[in-house]
């Protein structure tokens, strides 16, 4: 699973792998799932750009890119926590509140995964197995993210750890202005 996951990191090959890996026995064609997918991997490891991207204009793909804006948020926290224990109180206290402020939009992309998903199984049995599945690549993909933090050395992080209070404060922070035209694309549906 590691060498698979390690090729979803190139985003060149994040399509051709998610193509590779359809849903078992699906009968009928889900559109948007392998977006979702990509947009999410490639997102998580290029989360960088994330900001800078343009929306899409595809549901799924712009879904992924919200939902990886999220996760790289939560990997930032995880890899403070871990790294720079002396920041843990503070960066908790404006983490709690950045998801208190998020509560609502945080649900919403949840629900909207999450539907996704079932609309991608044909029963109860394989939205379980789906959800799993895609469950497992999203904290993959956050764990990634999260080492990618550990690794760009002592300094760069230990900033990033100071500042994150203020970053999730910020308009920086705030996932409604960061990704406005994703968000847009999303709420079209319904």
């Amino acid at each position: 699973m590691r060498s698979v996951y390690r090729l979803w990191a190139n985003e060149r090959n994040a399509r051709k792998m998610l193509q590779l890996q359809a849903l078992p026995r699906r009968r009928r064609p889900v559109p948007g799932i392998a977006g979702f997918t990509g947009a999410l991997v490639g997102g998580m490891m290029l989360a960088a750009q994330l900001a800078a991207q343009q929306a899409s204009g595809d549901y799924a793909t712009d879904l992924g890119i919200v939902y990886a804006g999220y996760q790289r948020i939560i990997a930032l926290k995880e890899a403070c926590d871990e790294a720079v224990p002396e920041t843990r109180a503070a960066n908790e206290r404006a983490f709690a509140a950045w998801q208190q402020r998020h509560q609502e939009l945080l649900a919403e992309l949840k629900r909207r995964v999450t539907a996704m998903i079932r609309r991608a199984s044909e029963d109860e049995r394989e939205y379980s197995r789906n959800l799993g599945k895609y469950e497992g690549a999203i904290l993959l993909s956050r764990e990634e993210q999260k080492v990618s933090f550990l690794t760009a050395g002592s300094n760069t992080l230990r900033a990033q750890c100071q500042r994150a209070p203020e970053l999730l404060k910020g308009p920086e922070g705030d996932l409604a202005v960061v990704f406005a035209s994703e968000l847009e694309t999303i709420r079209k549906r319904k």
